[in-house]
């Protein structure tokens, strides 16, 4: 067993026996696709945040950049300045063993996050920017890996594959190879195969139900669900915040294939859909 003196350490998310975690999502954005501009007041993030873990929320992740389809890059600076302030304050604010993490492509804010208390950076493109990996493991910082098709400007445009499963797993192995290349100890890299993200739904129900093959490759895996528009097709449901029951599915049938973190939106829901499935999966 790992020594325990990383926070990401403290979650023993590479251990099969220990339950899984759940991350709640703050977007200090004016255009993510389900929380656009609820939080961008410092006050406003800070409290959800700190509300966030009270309903059970073992890492909390922030962005400052939208990534639904068909949005923008954001600068470096506007980032910054949507980010920072909120990390900064909500470290004192939160027991040691809760994990921030910064929800960033761009090295130079993940270097910056990390001085101001996250511990973990959460990358859509996989750590594909020069100097992401190095930034991560000259800090001492876990990485999420995710898997995306194109940009958030271009991905759900008529996205294609031959196979998505294995060129999903396969890219993903890859990128975590390179990961461990510069340093970044194993168990602090976590894999995601980033549903919705370049996807069609036929895409998104497929690597769902092979979660267990990503879960084979023995790197720690995060599931992002939450709300997305796929699911509220299947419900018939056109408003992403009625998608939690949705969502709640999705993590549930994650615990059972053994996924470590589930990044979701509505914290307290999921955390009672992951432990009931853990306890019926683990407990009898």
């Amino acid at each position: 067993m790992t020594p325990v003196h990383h926070p990401l350490d403290a979650l023993t998310l590479a251990d099969p026996d220990a339950p899984p975690h759940v991350m709640g999502v703050l977007n200090i954005t004016p255009d993510s696709f389900s929380d656009g501009g609820r939080f961008l007041a410092r006050d406003v993030a800070l409290s959800h945040a700190l509300s966030m873990v009270e309903q059970g929320a073992s890492l909390i992740d922030i962005g400052g950049e939208s990534s639904r389809p068909g949005a923008a890059a954001v600068s470096t600076a506007e980032q910054m300045d949507r980010v920072l302030p909120v990390l900064e304050c909500l470290r004192p604010l939160l027991p040691p063993e809760v994990v921030l993490s910064a929800d960033t492509r761009d090295p130079l804010v993940a270097a910056a996050a990390v001085k101001a208390g996250a511990t973990l950076i959460n990358d859509i493109s996989g750590g594909s920017a020069p100097g992401m990996l190095e930034t991560a493991a000259e800090h001492n910082a876990g990485v999420v890996l995710m898997h995306m098709q194109g940009t958030p400007e271009t991905m759900q445009q008529a996205p294609t594959y031959e196979d998505v499963v294995g060129e999903v797993l396969a890219y993903l192995q890859v990128r975590a190879a390179a990961a461990r290349a510069v340093g970044i100890p194993a168990h602090r890299i976590l894999i995601d195969p980033g549903i919705g993200f370049g996807k069609t739904r036929v895409h998104n129900l497929a690597l769902l139900r092979a979660l267990p093959r990503f879960v084979a490759t023995g790197y720690p895996v995060l599931l992002g669900t939450s709300r997305k528009r796929f699911m509220g097709a299947i419900c018939r449901e056109t408003v992403f915040s009625e998608l939690v029951g949705a969502t709640c599915g999705t993590t549930a049938l994650g615990v059972t294939a053994g996924v470590k973190v589930f990044r979701v939106h509505d914290v307290r829901a999921n955390r009672q859909a992951m432990e009931v499935a853990w306890a019926i999966a683990r407990e009898g």
